[in-house]
């Protein structure tokens, strides 16, 4: 049995978007670079960042893919705090395969940020010890409160088999 079937193709240009409530505002950034032990004064201090060539704070250049800081999505059982497709295959084993971004421009307190995630491909291959593999792969594209490009994100998501031949 197929890991890639005709339900899993159709996935293929499935779309979803998340608009945050309000302005990113000038806390976030501070914030998650205090989180992430990031103390770069770009994200805290205004006449730094001004000094830099920027209208004031800004935030670390991956807080805007962090949807979830944004888009109050509810955290699923693995724990994964981020967008989820919802996508379930019993026997199977979800893995992160990994991240590519992009990043356009910094983000502004005053950005309204939205987050448009889509799939891109559906594949499969097989493992060296003969489990089958389902590769998802998706990109999100960040835009500003006027369309601007603030980043994307390309992003694979892999389901394995948990027996070989399953």
């Amino acid at each position: 049995m197929s890991l890639l079937t005709d339900e899993v193709r159709a996935l293929v240009g499935r779309k979803k978007v998340y608009t945050a409530p309000e302005e990113f505002g000038a806390a976030a950034g501070r914030y998650f670079g205090l989180a992430i032990g990031d103390h770069n004064p770009l994200y805290s201090d205004p006449e730094y960042a001004r000094a830099q060539g920027l209208r004031g704070v800004t935030a670390p250049l991956t807080l805007v893919c962090e949807t979830n800081q944004y888009a109050n999505l509810p955290i699923p059982p693995d724990g994964y705090a981020g967008h989820e497709w919802g996508i379930e295959i019993p026997g199977t084993r979800k893995v992160r395969g990994g991240n590519s971004y992009t990043f356009h421009r910094r983000i502004r307190p005053e950005d309204v940020v939205t987050a448009t995630w889509e799939i891109t491909d559906a594949s499969a291959k097989t493992t060296r010890s003969g489990a089958e593999m389902l590769i998802i792969a998706s990109r999100a594209t960040y835009t500003d409160q006027d369309g601007g490009l603030l980043a994307e994100n390309e992003e694979t998501i892999i389901f394995v088999a948990l027996e070989a031949g399953k």
